[in-house]
């Protein structure tokens, strides 16, 4: 077993607390993603499991075992850096060996070694360059593969893809992917960008002022976030402030400062400020509906005040009473809305979200 366990750590820098009593386990093999904003925290929880930062309290266990007095070098652990710190006199093979060297471990078995980590991370017959002849996304593989070298029990990547241009980016998600499934090591991983995050992760926790806001798989957390924060920071929401009404055929209403109102079936007591998060995909633009939401279908009126073609999809705002509305709409159709123009927004109760403000 190789689970990370996290258990009440706290690390401050004079008052500031740079995390704050944050307790998670990492499952054997899971793919895990540290998620969030510059001074959440993220990085300095990974650099506690990693040993380069002594937390001033709280406990990290690797595989059952606490790590708190070992050093570095003693933990299990393979660590890939944002700028990938290879060594530029070294060839590619005595890169990736190196770990294995400083353990003066055989020279045939760091041969096999290294030989197997090469065709895993597709760069056989590139042993004897040197990093600066490879692209950004070989030489990000080459630290991958080092970072394997030691057959560590946990591996830690600080932004692994961060240095690499977006479309590069994009294919290296899938590779990481089906390089850490296949060697089934339990990965945690650092970003502050949300498509990575989604794409890589099987349970990502979002991370703010030092604390773990919500944790579950990317799914979960995109169609169910628990707070204002988690629902705008993975991905992006509408956000709806009401005050229930009341409750009834499983639907509660929230009646906005506008006069509209809006179902959700998430519970809450009459009288109750609420605030209501609606992911722009969810709902639907049409021509106006003088009539009041519907049974389980919410409709709020508006206008267009601006539009932003992306390639694959539209996105309008749209001025709706005392809020502006995001909508993201699949560029399927000609059907287009100008500036200005009168619109009705829709959508299932279902898909309104309460969440902690």
């Amino acid at each position: 077993m190789s689970a990370v366990g996290i258990s009440n750590v706290a690390k401050y820098y004079g008052r500031l607390a740079a995390l704050a009593d944050v307790s998670l386990t990492i499952q054997d093999g899971e793919f895990f993603g540290l998620l969030g904003p510059s001074g959440g925290g993220k990085t300095t929880l990974l650099r506690s499991i990693a040993g380069f930062v002594e937390p001033d309290r709280g406990e990290i266990t690797i595989a059952g075992k606490t790590v708190s007095n070992i050093p570095i070098n003693k933990r299990d652990i393979g660590m890939m850096f944002q700028n990938y710190a290879l060594f530029p006199h070294l060839t590619v093979a005595e890169n990736i060996g190196f770990g294995l060297s400083v353990r003066h471990r055989p020279k045939s078995e760091i041969a096999e070694r290294v030989r197997h980590l090469l065709e895993l991370v597709r760069l056989s017959g590139f042993e004897a360059r040197k990093p600066k002849q490879m692209s950004g996304g070989q030489q990000q593989r080459i630290a991958l593969a080092r970072a394997l070298s030691t057959n560590p029990k946990v591996l830690l990547l600080d932004e692994p893809l961060g240095a690499l241009d977006k479309k590069l980016r994009e294919e290296m998600q899938f590779e990481l992917k089906q390089i850490q499934r296949e060697v089934g090591i339990t990965t945690v991983f650092v970003t502050h960008d949300q498509e990575e995050a989604l794409t890589l992760s099987d349970r990502i926790a979002i991370m703010n002022k030092g604390g773990v806001e919500q944790i579950g798989s990317p799914r979960e957390i995109y169609e169910r976030p628990r707070t204002a924060f988690a629902a705008s920071f993975l991905g992006t929401a509408n956000f709806f402030e009401g005050v229930v009404s009341g409750r009834s055929d499983g639907l509660t209403r929230i009646e906005l400062p506008d006069g509209q109102a809006i179902f959700t079936t998430d519970e809450a007591p009459a009288g109750a400020k609420v605030t209501a998060a609606v992911r722009p995909e969810k709902l639907l633009a049409g021509p106006p509906r003088p009539e009041a939401p519907q049974g389980r279908i919410n409709t709020i009126q508006g206008r267009v005040t601006a539009e932003v073609f992306t390639g694959n999809s539209v996105t309008y705002k749209v001025d709706a009473g005392d809020r502006t509305v995001t909508v993201f709409v699949q560029n399927r159709t000609d059907e287009r809305f100008g500036p200005n123009q009168a619109i009705a927004l829709t959508w299932e109760a279902f898909h309104t979200i309460l969440v902690a403000a």
